[in-house]
């Protein structure tokens, strides 16, 4: 079986004002300093208790702060997202490989299921996965490898498509070749310097691409 991952924020959906948001809630009610939302944009892709981490410095409690970024983004939030243009043209494209499909996110499942749910995401997929909400399975080398042993799939057979670092690093430390999506919240250069088997400038892009490294005809 050939299976394709696909990463959430900042691949298919642009989660900015949902997560940005709930960030500076969470800061505000902690007495924090506030940045701006075009200042949290590096929050998105990475797991909470790292921005957190970053945002708030030594000693702080970070499961106060992950608490209350969940407070206001499980009402709120978590609908504050668009899907990107031609995702949906790439997931019809990606169903027509042949390959199975499946969401991989550092966000908690049970939030992520809402969100495919409420996009119409679901249909295209054939399952998720995402981490609990203790932590555990955020970060994507843990994900990804959690998922190989779920499906049994070889990852020599597998692809991961994401827009961040995380991605391409959890790929390759579980042996699967990976996409760039260029359309997502990466720094300048940040794709390039992680070196992805391949990159893609926009979504409908992605099927071509993943055709190529399955070694199939496009």
């Amino acid at each position: 079986m050939q299976a394709i991952f696909l990463d959430l924020d900042g691949t298919l959906i642009d989660p900015k004002v949902g997560i940005t948001t709930s960030i500076q809630y969470a800061l505000r009610e902690i007495g924090a300093e506030v940045p701006h939302a075009d200042d949290l944009t590096w929050c998105i892709g990475p797991p909470l208790w790292n921005s957190f981490a970053v945002l708030l410095g030594p000693g702080a409690d970070l499961d106060e702060a992950v608490g209350l970024y969940r407070e206001r983004f499980a009402k709120d939030g978590i609908y504050e997202a668009e899907i990107y243009d031609g995702v949906g043209e790439m997931l019809e494209d990606l169903r027509d490989t042949g390959a199975a499909l499946y969401v991989a996110t550092s966000k908690p499942h049970t939030y992520a299921q809402t969100i495919l749910d409420h996009f119409g995401i679901s249909a295209w997929v054939d399952g998720l996965f995402g981490s609990e909400l203790d932590g555990t399975n955020a970060e994507k080398t843990q994900l990804l490898a959690h998922a190989l042993a779920e499906t049994g799939v070889d990852p020599a057979r597998a692809i991961m498509l994401g827009d961040r670092r995380f991605d391409i690093e959890g790929a390759r430390n579980n042996d699967i070749p990976s996409i760039g999506a260029l359309w997502g919240y990466a720094d300048e250069g940040e794709l390039h310097m992680i070196e992805p088997d391949a990159m893609a400038g926009h979504p409908e892009e992605v099927a071509e691409l993943a055709l190529e490294l399955m070694g199939l005809e496009p």
